[in-house]
């Protein structure tokens, strides 16, 4: 499939302009939208998603400089570059302030725009590079389908192996959200049980008087409901692994029916007069400190110190930042095969983003913006704009301009209103950028050191 060619989007009034630079950027190998500007155009924009635009800055309707400014708002990694017959010092000084990569003078030299159209290539080229080296070293970098470059995960990854062949019992720690499931499935696959059953059980999501009929069985007529006898997990798992997640939450009861099954062996079905024998590797997680729950009196020490032979603990996502860009081009090659979307990656800008979020939901919540980011984008990468829409409930989300709520040359727009915690998330976002955090606030950085400073925040 030929790769797709860079696209330049030009608006200018004038028709004669429009032609010319159409003919010289398809010579170029660019593909060439134009736009004579209007209010239809604010509207437009956002669906048109060129890299770079050629902007005059004199129209009817709507200015350049309205056009530029709209444009970093939306898409903030799309370059823009100004033209005009009527070039002043102050006026190309205003448009690099506002983020123009160039400011050129009517008649168009067009060698110099030929360099900008080189540079824009280039700069994308680039890009779509270091997309294919991280999807790349996502590949590489891949355990059990666990993905991590870091030093702390690759130190886990070593510790895994040498621990499966061997380990019966296993406590495996970490936030909520690290992968501790996918930790027990590389132990019972790198171990000698590989070929027989793994069985989860989410010890929190049980109500507790069925945990020793979920976990051990029960014979017919033990309790009302129960017709006919059934096996526990720990039957069905014989011969194999059992993963209980969340072990901090079982009953006290079923600690010490849990007790007797790591260290005999045996286990005892609700009703029933006979234990019966089983073999199964028990490996157990949890995002609580376990051994405060010990020195509480709301776990059993035997039992803690029964589990914790080998305890594996998992690092949060923001104790491995340099994994973001790996997870992040893995989940987008995942989720793009799913919802059949040529997704390449993700924008410089979306990609600051993500590396400046605090995560508390770790590699799941990662996992979870990327997938809604894929399934809502309509472009080849997803940008700073799609990330930021679906990072989270408490994220500003930029509203899609309309054309009357665009400012024009002399107007005064009325600043929106912010409650401190939105500044605070948006400051979070950006990594204390306020160039940035005022962009996305849609205000002004005086309005927003204002805003600091009346909330304390300065």
């Amino acid at each position: 499939m030929p790769e797709e060619r860079p696209r330049l989007l030009v608006i200018d009034d004038e028709p004669g302009m429009l032609a010319v630079v159409e003919r010289f950027a398809a010579a170029e190998d660019f593909e060439v939208v134009t736009r004579t500007g209007g209010h239809a155009l604010l509207t437009e924009l956002p669906a048109l998603k060129p890299d770079v635009a050629l902007v005059d800055r004199n129209m009817p309707e709507v200015g350049g400089l309205d056009v530029l400014r709209l444009i970093r708002e939306i898409d903030p990694d799309c370059l823009v570059i100004l033209m005009t017959a009527y070039a002043t010092v102050d006026s190309a000084i205003e448009a690099v302030k506002l983020g123009a990569l160039d400011y050129l003078s009517k008649p168009l030299d067009f060698g110099r725009l030929r360099e900008l159209l080189d540079t824009v290539r280039f700069r994308r080229d680039r890009r779509r590079r270091l997309l294919v080296a991280d999807s790349e070293l996502a590949s590489r970098f891949e355990f059990c389908g666990m993905i991590g470059r870091s030093p702390v995960m690759q130190e886990l990854f070593d510790l895994v192996r040498r621990l499966a062949p061997h380990a019966r019992t296993a406590l495996i720690t970490g936030e909520t959200g690290t992968g501790k499931e996918l930790v027990a499935r590389a132990l019972h696959t790198l171990g000698p049980r590989r070929d027989r059953k793994f069985v989860a059980f989410n010890c929190a999501a049980v109500v507790e008087t069925l945990f020793e009929s979920e976990l051990f069985g029960h014979t017919r007529g033990a309790f009302t409901g129960a017709v006919e006898a059934k096996a526990g997990l720990f039957e069905v798992a014989d011969g194999g692994t059992i993963f209980l997640d969340e072990v901090g939450e079982l009953p006290a009861p079923v600690q010490a029916k849990l007790l007797r099954v790591i260290e005999y062996g045996e286990v005892q079905r609700v009703g029933a007069a006979a234990g019966r024998t089983v073999d199964v590797r028990t490996i157990a997680a949890t995002n609580r400190q376990l051994f405060d729950e010990v020195v509480a009196g709301r776990f059993r020490q035997d039992l803690y110190y029964r589990l914790n032979v080998v305890e594996i603990n998992l690092p949060s996502l923001h104790e491995r930042p340099e994994d973001i860009p790996c997870l992040t081009a893995a989940f987008v090659g995942e989720f793009a095969g799913r919802f059949g979307k040529a997704l390449a990656g993700v924008s410089p800008g979306a990609e600051r983003l993500l590396h400046n979020a605090p995560w508390p939901g770790n590699v799941r919540e990662l996992r979870n913006v990327i997938e809604r980011a894929c399934m809502l984008s309509e472009g080849r990468i997803l940008s700073e704009r799609d990330v930021l829409s679906v990072l989270g409930a408490g994220a500003p989300r930029p509203a899609r301009p309309r054309a009357p709520a665009l400012p024009t040359p002399g107007d005064t727009p009325a600043e929106p209103a912010h409650n401190r915690r939105t500044v605070e998330q948006v400051l979070q976002q950006v990594g204390g950028n306020r160039s940035a955090a005022a962009r996305l606030l849609g205000i002004s950085r005086r309005a927003l050191y204002r805003r600091l400073d009346s909330f304390g925040l300065r």
